[in-house]
């Protein structure tokens, strides 16, 4: 049984991953045949690395190709030196040669971005797994690097693509752990990871069981915690398909956000006469919402059904009139029921 690579190995195969990209990237940025002379520092960077990582490459059978790679560098670094005649046969031979080294480049920097993306998950899949023997600050970096990952976007060649990166087992394990945390650190980061995934994360979402207790969220004593959970279901209204929505529904959601809606950080916008008010850019509503979260709830939920990409329109309307018939049976007043229905009403489509 192999040894596990330790912290501080990772690390250093890591620092000198960032050099050899760093470089293969300057290299592909400045592709003229002068950035390929032995003086350019960026061949410089990587004939001196490449030294450097054979021994580092050789203990990673997941680096082997990498270190092809940089092979075929230096063989095409030593047929350009060997081309330096002023003849037109020359000059095409280190054009030819100059290309050749920019795409072998570019395959050494998708390569590596290739290790680190997988390392990056291994520990991230490690934390959640065990979150006990982890700190929750690093837990949370660590779900951030992969949420800042997934907003660059990737590359159509990379074999460790997004259908890896974001695949259904490891979005499955990734979405427990995030909501085991129960922490408003945790949800901040689903309800990113939800806008730019969109439906198939929430699809996810639902599938693995998880809306329940994200909608129970809605009841800790956490003020951040809540205001943060209200966020991620406004995300999943926007972004979820039937299933979801009607998940969120059956755990009492719209009750649940009429009671948040009555409370102190509540409020309804209609009455102050900010509610879908454009004419100052929103700022109004903008800044009460600052000290009232939950103010009109119910309806910024509505709202995100009616705009959002997750529903077909007769599914749109349907839920509407569920959306109705629900208010006035959570509702302790008519007068209530009445301020709540209009704001659904004045937000949404007839």
């Amino acid at each position: 049984m192999e040894d596990t690579p330790s912290k501080e190995e990772n690390t250093r195969v890591l620092k000198v991953l960032e050099a050899l990209k760093q470089a293969s990237h300057d290299l592909q940025t400045h592709p003229s045949p002068n950035s390929a002379e032995s003086n350019s520092p960026s061949i410089k960077a990587l004939l001196e690395l490449e030294t450097e990582s054979d021994t580092i490459l050789s203990n990673d059978p997941l680096l082997s190709t990498l270190s092809e790679h940089l092979a075929s560098l230096k063989s095409l670094f030593d047929t350009l030196q060997k081309s330096c005649g002023h003849g037109l046969g020359s000059f095409l031979a280190r054009r030819v040669s100059t290309q050749s080294i920019s795409r072998v480049a570019g395959s050494i920097e998708l390569e590596i971005q290739a290790w680190i993306d997988r390392e990056s998950i291994d520990s991230l899949m490690k934390g959640l797994k065990e979150p006990l023997q982890i700190e929750e600050d690093e837990l949370v970096s660590l779900l951030s690097q992969f949420e800042d990952r997934v907003l660059q976007g990737f590359n159509p060649l990379i074999r460790f693509n997004k259908d890896v990166f974001v695949g259904q087992v490891l979005m499955g394990r990734m979405i427990h752990g995030v909501v085991s945390m129960a922490s408003w650190k945790s949800m901040k980061v689903l309800s990113s990871l939800i806008k730019s995934i969109k439906s198939p994360l929430v699809d996810e979402i639902e599938s693995n069981g998880e809306i329940p207790k994200i909608i129970c969220f809605l009841d800790y004593k956490d003020l951040h915690l809540r205001v943060v959970t209200l966020d991620c279901v406004l995300e999943i209204g926007y972004f979820g398909r039937r299933e979801a929505i009607e998940a969120m529904l059956k755990e009492g959601l719209i009750k649940k956000l009429v009671e948040l809606q009555r409370s102190d950080l509540g409020g309804d916008l209609i009455d102050i006469g900010m509610f879908g008010d454009e004419k100052d850019g929103g700022n109004r509503e903008t800044r009460f919402l600052e000290n009232h979260p939950f103010a009109s709830c119910v309806a910024r939920f509505a709202v995100q059904l009616e705009v959002g990409e997750g529903l077909r329109q007769r599914e749109k309307r349907a839920f509407k009139q569920e959306i109705l018939k629900t208010i006035r049976n959570a509702c302790v007043s008519n007068a209530e029921a009445a301020t709540i229905e209009a704001e659904v009403l004045w937000g949404s489509s007839p």
